[in-house]
């Protein structure tokens, strides 16, 4: 265990390399006085959803202290050679990558952002189960087909005669308490313009087609996936990760929205039922927070639910059905038509859960080199949605033992967690500036215990320390 004073002088440079890296992703914006631009609204703030597929983990050694929080951005944007040293690079990986932590199957694919160049490969284009790192890809389709500023709509509409009302559901698993009650008090206003102070009330999940359970049943990690539910139909207080979930997430919605209507002084006859939505325009609306912001809390906090939300999203944007299969093709076909090698790749689902998702460790690095390219900025959200190494969303306990504290506040990257199946795919900056992307996925693990420090050794090693 480090001295005292080594223990300083490390949680020291963590919070200098967590400025160098975001003096890096600078260089690739969007931000915005030093601080991301979609969290400005709420996206890395907000802490519905989530998962944690992992066993619980043993007792955590004692925090480091925080980092002081961001000033205005003063730093200029890092630029560095972009010559690479492949061979130097292999000869630190390959003995990392044989750890026994890793299983039998690994694959690994590191990039040079700046050029382009793949600095190392092992087995980089074969398909691998990629648990929630597939997430990557998800928010990367999303963010092409609809743009960053894109929001989710929950709409009421009336009838002619004014004596119904349809909640319709766009999609939105942010829908929260406070943005519904909103939405009563909105309607009951436009209600009693009209003159209406009694009504029935539907609810329209249509937009929604085939199965609303995920392929691997009920479970603790995923609502049912409809396109009306507020806080993705929790059960409990939880802000993330695993919690008991509603069979119904529309019904219930639509039930608390009656009772808002009743206490805004509408009264509801009858009992809320699906129906479908009047084709006249809405009387009041309520908009998720845009696109960028979504990505960024999707990845920064692995958020299932945000994630099938975004892959049923690139659906109805590419005129396919919003369900699995058709969420599956045209999250594939978006990432073809940007040009990207989805040879052997399957998105059988948004959020990684399902263990039929392929994809490659070139694709991963593809997609963060792409973000990474001035000529992409729409997909710039997903280098700034990344967990922080130590400090931020699901990396915040790890890179805090052993080699791997060098990667702290350098290594930017998404985690991917089943029984069996470990991965991480990221960014990170090199002592002489360089923006590196790179992808580990490992399968047939032993335990998550020993694979995720591994993972964590491997992408520090990035960072040029020992």
């Amino acid at each position: 265990m480090p001295e005292p004073r080594t223990w300083q002088f490390t949680a020291g440079s963590a919070a200098l390399g967590l400025a160098l890296a975001a003096a890096a992703v600078t260089a690739a914006g969007p931000w915005d006085g030093g601080q991301r631009t979609a969290e400005r609204a709420r996206a890395a703030a907000h802490t519905a959803g989530g998962t944690h597929h992992a066993p619980s983990a043993a007792p955590a050694p004692p925090r480091r202290p925080a980092p002081a929080p961001s000033a205005p951005g003063v730093l200029t944007a890092l630029h560095a050679p972009a010559a690479g040293r492949a061979a130097d690079l292999a000869a630190v990986l390959v003995p990392l990558l044989a750890d026994p932590g890793l299983g039998p199957l690994r694959t690994a694919s590191v990039v040079d952002t700046a050029t382009g160049k793949q600095l190392y490969g092992e087995g980089a284009g074969t398909p691998m189960t990629p648990a929630s790192t597939v997430k990557i890809a998800t928010a990367a389709a999303a963010l092409s087909a609809l743009g960053p500023d894109h929001r989710i709509p929950t709409t009421v509409t009336a009838t002619p005669d004014g004596t119904s009302v349809t909640l319709t559901g766009g999609g939105d698993p942010t829908l929260d308490p406070a943005r519904l009650k909103a939405l009563a008090a909105d309607t009951a206003r436009a209600l009693r313009t009209r003159g209406h102070t009694s009504v029935r009330l539907a609810y329209d999940t249509s937009l929604y087609r085939g199965p609303a359970l995920h392929p691997i049943g009920p479970n603790e990690n995923l609502a049912p996936v409809v396109a009306l539910m507020t806080r993705e139909g929790r059960l409990d207080d939880s802000p993330s990760g695993p919690a008991p979930r509603t069979a119904d997430p529309a019904g219930d919605t639509a039930t608390a929205f009656a009772d808002l209507l009743t206490r805004a002084g509408i009264k509801i006859t009858g009992t809320p039922a699906p129906g479908p939505t009047p084709k006249t325009a809405p009387l009041a609306r309520t908009e998720s927070a845009p696109l960028a912001d979504l990505v960024e809390h999707t990845l920064t906090h692995s958020d299932n639910d945000l994630a099938e939300a975004l892959a049923r999203q690139t659906a109805l944007a590419r005129r396919q059905p919003a369900s699995f299969q058709g969420a599956q093709k045209a999250v594939r076909d978006e990432l073809a038509r940007l040009g990207l090698p989805v040879a052997g790749a399957r998105f059988a689902d948004g959020s990684g859960l399902d263990r039929r998702d392929r994809v490659s460790a070139a694709l991963l690095t593809g997609l963060l080199t792409h973000a990474a390219d001035p000529a992409h900025p729409d997909l710039r959200p997903l280098l700034t949605g990344l967990p922080v190494g130590g400090f931020t969303g699901t990396l915040a306990g790890r890179f805090d033992t052993g080699p791997a504290t060098a990667g702290a506040g350098l290594v930017r990257a998404k985690t991917g967690t089943l029984t069996g199946v470990n991965t991480l795919a990221g960014t990170v900056v090199t002592p002489d500036g360089r923006l590196l992307a790179f992808a580990f996925l490992a399968g047939r693990t032993p335990s998550p215990y020993e694979a995720q420090p591994a993972l964590d050794r491997l992408s520090a090693a990035l960072a040029g320390r020992k």
